[in-house]
């Protein structure tokens, strides 16, 4: 299987580009390829192309961007993933699993009943983290496209960016069964497949009265079944979910 690297640079066949540092560092220490051996470039914002190294130092690599090719086709609802951020490893293993299946942006945000302040989120650089991951999902998977990791926002910011549709309409908030009595079950969502939509995914804890009453001023309330499901989890169950009701598999 010929080797795909991340390309930012890459824009039409004939270009000549540097590899970021991470990418130059996998081609040269840890693929070892050298010049004149054949790769796959994608540039993060839908292209792909054939292209062959043209030199491999220790530090760097350049390689030279040949035809361009056919990446794995985008999902046909671009759904954002508005997901709490979660304490530990965990918001790293969403950001992977979200990529991999085919979300187009992610929305962190911060809410009550989070572990993680926005404070600790920026001193940990932890939206670069989520990035590099976002790359190597996106590498992994097949994709041109590198969905964006927007700044993470405390929930009362998102629900108004979702009011002044900023973030894609129908919003869907995941709540517990018992937490809303305006919920309704995924089923019962209308059939009709939107261009975007917005999935919200609350914390470990869940989300607050208060949140939900918030929540469903703007949002469509919506639970997923009886099952108590980790919150690391939740996004791709109901992603997965989403786009089998909406015809994407």
């Amino acid at each position: 299987m010929t080797a795909r690297f991340y390309a930012p640079e890459a824009h039409a066949t004939g270009d000549e580009v540097a590899l970021p540092d991470d990418e130059s560092e996998h081609l040269t220490r840890v693929l070892r390829l050298k010049r004149g051996d054949r790769i796959v470039v994608f540039n993060g914002r839908g292209l792909a192309f054939d292209a062959t190294v043209q030199a491999a130092g220790k530090h760097a690599a350049q390689v030279l961007v040949g035809a361009a090719r056919a990446a794995a086709s985008e999902a046909r609802v671009a759904i954002t993933l508005i997901q709490a951020v979660l304490k530990g490893d965990k918001m790293d293993d969403v950001v992977r699993d979200a990529v991999m299946i085919g979300v187009a942006a992610i929305q962190p945000v911060v809410t009550a009943r989070c572990e993680v302040t926005r404070a600790s989120v920026e001193r940990g650089r932890r939206r670069e983290r989520w990035e590099r991951i976002a790359v190597s999902s996106a590498k992994q998977c097949g994709r041109a496209l590198v969905p964006v990791i927007l700044e993470p926002e405390p929930f009362d910011a998102v629900v108004m960016l979702v009011e002044e549709r900023q973030l894609p309409d129908p919003a869907l908030m995941l709540i517990e069964p018992q937490a809303g009595a305006d919920a309704v079950s995924l089923r019962e969502l209308g059939a009709r497949r939107p261009d975007e939509a917005s999935l919200i995914v609350g914390p470990e804890g869940g989300w607050t009265p208060r949140e939900v009453a918030t929540g469903s001023e703007r949002c469509q309330l919506v639970t997923l079944g009886a099952r108590t499901i980790r919150s690391d989890a939740m996004a791709l169950v109901a992603t997965a979910a989403l786009f089998a009701k909406w015809g994407e598999y």
